[in-house]
């Protein structure tokens, strides 16, 4: 692991840190005993996280909002570039972005961990949210006398989820500021002090009037693909459709079957299909490749005449996960029946290769010439080769004759050529 950019106030390093650190799915009951540790920072502090699971996120912007000094650690690259609390705290001078990037090829569930070991090396103090103690995090704080625990896995069963300090219904009023603060990035937390909410409120509130989670994690990953196709104005690639999903209640258009993109290169056309996935599951079937889906991009494929490839993004986070896989739909049936491992198609995540999703020739493009069509060329393909034929090619092939003049010499074609070189020096 090493540290490959970083932007913003470089003196933050030099500081006494403190990481925060918790579990995935930290429960929202947990929240409120969090946040009292957020509300007692001082300036004087300065603090080190992540922002990759949902606690962490709310704990950053927890930080920014109250002017914490804060360095926020990323892999591979920053990507959100538009949050109004962080280019602020930029502009400020109270945030450092340290991008991380691993030196070693990747392997299933050791970035986290590659990562949090380096980070936790450069740190003087650990505060943990929420660890659970079967999880990745607890054996990395064994023995660390400098970690402190905000709540313990023994006392969840005591805690239960906070009552809404208001139990009458959202006005619209009270809808119009807690969009307006969500999308200034301002957090649950802040939501929560304006508006006297409990943050279960807020939280399911905020998932009723906006996108589902889910949605956006689409969307974040193909915004990701797109961005790794890098088209450019004027350029031989082209995006022609970019397929959204769409829907009013029950009611969905058929085009939501279709693939996310279709795009068109040197006039051949290609579509895909955008998945991503905290881990890959052991039964793709059910959750990657279902039967509905897969019937749904083959007759896509049919009907419009072009291959369907699936990228699938697999742990880190929907706009930069760890692996990524651009799986072919003709491949499928072979992965799911395990006669080829899902590893065969792992591809850069630094940019996708366009030449492995254009279309294969088709039977016609690719059409053997009939045997008259290649003796007008080479007037001796497919004849036997004579013992007298055999012994000069030897010759002439010892003598450093190349393979055009000896392809012109036996008029036969230069593939058939060595062939019968090879044949020949095997057997002497």
């Amino acid at each position: 692991m090493r540290i490959i950019e970083t932007k913003g106030n470089q003196k933050l390093m030099d500081r006494e840190k403190t990481l925060f650190l918790c579990s995935k799915r930290t429960p929202i009951g947990l929240y409120e005993k969090v946040f009292q540790w957020t509300d007692s920072l001082t300036k004087n502090d300065c603090i080190a996280c992540f922002n990759s699971t949902e606690m962490e996120k709310e704990v950053l912007l927890a930080l920014l909002m109250a002017r914490i000094p804060t360095i926020l650690f990323v892999m591979n690259r920053f990507t959100d570039v538009n949050n109004i609390q962080i280019e602020q705290a930029l502009r400020e001078g109270r945030m450092l972005i340290v991008v991380l990037k691993r030196d070693e090829p990747k392997g299933k569930g050791m970035t986290p961990r590659l990562r949090n070991e380096f980070v936790l090396s450069t740190v003087q103090h650990v505060i943990c949210g929420y660890i659970k103690t079967n999880g990745s995090i607890f054996p990395l704080l064994a023995g660390r006398k400098d970690a402190k625990k905000l709540v313990k896995e023994s006392n969840m069963t005591m805690i239960a989820a906070e009552s809404d300090m208001k139990h009458e219904r959202w006005t619209v009023a009270q809808d119009k500021t807690l969009l307006r603060m969500f999308y200034a990035d301002m957090g649950i937390h802040a939501i929560h002090k304006q508006l006297h909410r409990s943050y279960l409120a807020i939280y399911t509130r905020i998932r009723s009037i906006t996108q589902s989670e889910e949605v956006l994690k689409g969307r974040e990953f193909e915004d990701y693909v797109l961005s790794l196709f890098n088209i450019k104005e004027d350029g031989p690639l082209v995006l022609q459709e970019w397929q959204g999903d769409k829907s009013l209640g029950l009611l969905s258009p058929e085009s939501n079957s279709h693939p996310d993109f279709v795009f068109r290169y040197d006039q051949q056309e290609f579509a895909v299909e955008c998945k991503w996935r905290e881990k890959i599951s052991k039964e793709l079937s059910k959750d990657v490749f279902t039967e509905k889906g897969i019937e749904n991009y083959k007759k896509f494929s049919a009907d419009r005449n072009m291959p369907v490839t699936i990228v699938l993004g697999v742990g880190g986070e929907p706009c930069n996960p760890e692996l990524l896989y651009a799986i072919p739909l003709n491949t499928i049936s072979a992965i799911l029946s395990q006669s080829r491992p899902i590893t065969d198609f792992l591809v850069s995540t630094e940019n996708l290769d366009v030449t492995k999703f254009l279309p294969l020739p088709s039977t016609s493009e690719t059409k053997t010439y009939t045997l008259a069509d290649k003796r007008k060329e080479f007037p001796n393909a497919y004849k036997p080769w004579s013992k007298t034929d055999d012994d000069e090619l030897l010759k002439l092939y010892h003598q450093g004759m190349s393979l055009n003049e000896l392809s012109a010499k036996f008029e036969r074609k230069r593939s058939a050529i060595l062939s019968r070189i090879r044949k020949l020096t095997s057997t002497l």
